[in-house]
C-alpha cells in the first residue's frame, strides 16, 4: 500500500520543464537548406531547364539590345548631343545587372523555395537601384557637359570635378536609403539623420555654397556671358572671367571689378550685348522768335533727315515752353549690335538735322538773358544812347499823320 501511495504521489507531482535545446547550428540549417534544394531540383528538373534557357535567350536579347543601341549612339555626329548622351548611359549598363532581370524574369515559372526567391529579390533589387544611380548621374552628367560645351565655359569644364562628386554622393545615398528600405530596415531615423546633417553642413558653408550656386545660375541660364558688356549697379564694364566664388569685371576706365556672384545676381544687370536695335533721343530748342508755320514744318523736316539716314523714324514733337527756347524731342532707332556703329549714326543724323536746319532758317537757341531798365513813369529806358539816326526815326514816327 505504501509503495501504491508513493506511485500515486509520483504521478501527481508536476512533471518538470524539458530542458531547453541547443541553439541551432548553422551547418545543420545549411544541410536542411541543401537538402530542400536538392529535393527542389529533383521535383522541379524540367521547370528549372526552361527557365534557365528562357532566362539565357531573355539575356542574349538585352545584350544584343543593348550593343545596338549602343552602336547607332556612337555612330551619331557631333560629341555631347543627345543620342551621345544616350550612349553614355547605355554603355554604363553592366552585363551582370542584365543577367540578373533575366533570372528575376522566370525565377518564378521554376517555383524555387522561399529562401531562394528572397535572395534573388533582394540581389534584383540592390543591382538595379544601383543601376539606376548610375544612369541618372550620367545623364545629369552629360546634360551639364553639354550645356557647357555650348557655351565653351571654361569654368564649368573645370568644375565638373567638384559636380560629379556632389551628384555621385546624393545619387547613391539616396540608393542605398531605397536598398535599406526594400529590406525591412526602417530608415526613418536614417533620412532625418542625413537631413539634420545636411542642413548642418549646409550652414556652415552657406557662402561658399551660396557663391557656387549663383555661378551655377550665371552659367545655366546665361544672364551674360565673358566679353559682354554690362551694367551693375552703377559700374558698366566688360566681363573678363566668370569664376566659382566670384566674377572679374573690367570697367571702362581699366580698372579690374571682383564681385562675388551672389551679390552680382542680387542686382539689376542691364546686358548691352543683346540689344539689336538702340533708342536715341535729341532734344532740340529754337528760339521764341521763330514762326508759327516754321514750328509747324520742323517734325516733318526732323523725320525726312532721319529717313535719309537710313535709320527708323518714331517720332517728332513739340515737348515744352523752356526759358530760353521752345523744345521738341526727335526719336529714332539705330539697328545695330555695334554700339561704334550707333555713335557714328548718332554723329551722323545729328550734323545732318544742324544742316537742314539751318538752310531752312531755324535759329538754335542758347540759354539768354534779357533786362529792362523802366523810368519811374513806367516808360522804358534804353540801356544804350540813342544815335541821331533813331531818335529821326522815333521823331517821324511819332509826327502825327
Amino acid at each position: 500500500m505504501t509503495f501504491s501511495l508513493l506511485a500515486a504521489a509520483t504521478a501527481a507531482a508536476p512533471k518538470a520543464p524539458p530542458a531547453k535545446t541547443a541553439a541551432a547550428n548553422p551547418i545543420d540549417d545549411l544541410r536542411s537548406w541543401w537538402d530542400a534544394s536538392v529535393a527542389w531540383v529533383d521535383s522541379h528538373w524540367l521547370q528549372i531547364g526552361i527557365a534557365i534557357g528562357v532566362g539565357l535567350l531573355i539575356y542574349f536579347l538585352l545584350s544584343m539590345t543593348r550593343r545596338f543601341a549602343l552602336r547607332h549612339a556612337q555612330s551619331a555626329e557631333g560629341d555631347l548631343s543627345l543620342t551621345h548622351i544616350a550612349g553614355r548611359v547605355i554603355h554604363k549598363t553592366k552585363s551582370s545587372v542584365l543577367a540578373i532581370i533575366a533570372i528575376r524574369m522566370v525565377a518564378g515559372y521554376a517555383q524555387p523555395p522561399a529562401i531562394i526567391m528572397q535572395v534573388v529579390q533582394l540581389v534584383f533589387t540592390v543591382a538595379v537601384v544601383l543601376q539606376v544611380a548610375i544612369w541618372v548621374r550620367e545623364i545629369v552628367l552629360g546634360l551639364i557637359q553639354r550645356r557647357a560645351a555650348e557655351g565653351h565655359n571654361e569654368t564649368l569644364s573645370n568644375a565638373m570635378g567638384i559636380i560629379r562628386l556632389l551628384i555621385s554622393v546624393a545619387l547613391f545615398a539616396i540608393a542605398g536609403i531605397v536598398i535599406l528600405d526594400n529590406m525591412g530596415v526602417n530608415v526613418t531615423g536614417l533620412v532625418a539623420g542625413l537631413g539634420i546633417g545636411g542642413i548642418a553642413i549646409g550652414l556652415a558653408a552657406q557662402g561658399i555654397f551660396s557663391d557656387l550656386f549663383a555661378s551655377l545660375s550665371i552659367i545655366f541660364d546665361r544672364p551674360f556671358r565673358v566679353g559682354e558688356t554690362i551694367k551693375y549697379d552703377t559700374s558698366t564694364a566688360t566681363v573678363e572671367r566668370i569664376g566659382l566664388k566670384s566674377t572679374r569685371l573690367r570697367s571702362l576706365n581699366g580698372e579690374l571689378l571682383v564681385i562675388s556672384n551672389t551679390n552680382l545676381l542680387g542686382k539689376e544687370i542691364t546686358n548691352f550685348a543683346h540689344l539689336h536695335r538702340r533708342r536715341i533721343t535729341f532734344m532740340i530748342g529754337v528760339i521764341y522768335q521763330t514762326t508759327p508755320e516754321m514750328l509747324r514744318d520742323l517734325p516733318a523736316l526732323l523725320e525726312e533727315q532721319v529717313v535719309a539716314g537710313g535709320h527708323e523714324f518714331i517720332r517728332s514733337s513739340f515737348l515744352s515752353f523752356g526759358a530760353s527756347s521752345l523744345d521738341f524731342e526727335l526719336l529714332f532707332d539705330v539697328f545695330s549690335d555695334d554700339f561704334d556703329v550707333v555713335a557714328a549714326a548718332r554723329t551722323d543724323i545729328g550734323i545732318r538735322l544742324f544742316d537742314a536746319m539751318a538752310r531752312a532758317g531755324y535759329e538754335f537757341a542758347y540759354p539768354t538773358q534779357t533786362t529792362f531798365t523802366a523810368a519811374p513813369d513806367g516808360t522804358m529806358v534804353m540801356p544804350y544812347a540813342e544815335s541821331p539816326k533813331s531818335r529821326g526815326s522815333v521823331a517821324k514816327s511819332a509826327k502825327p499823320g
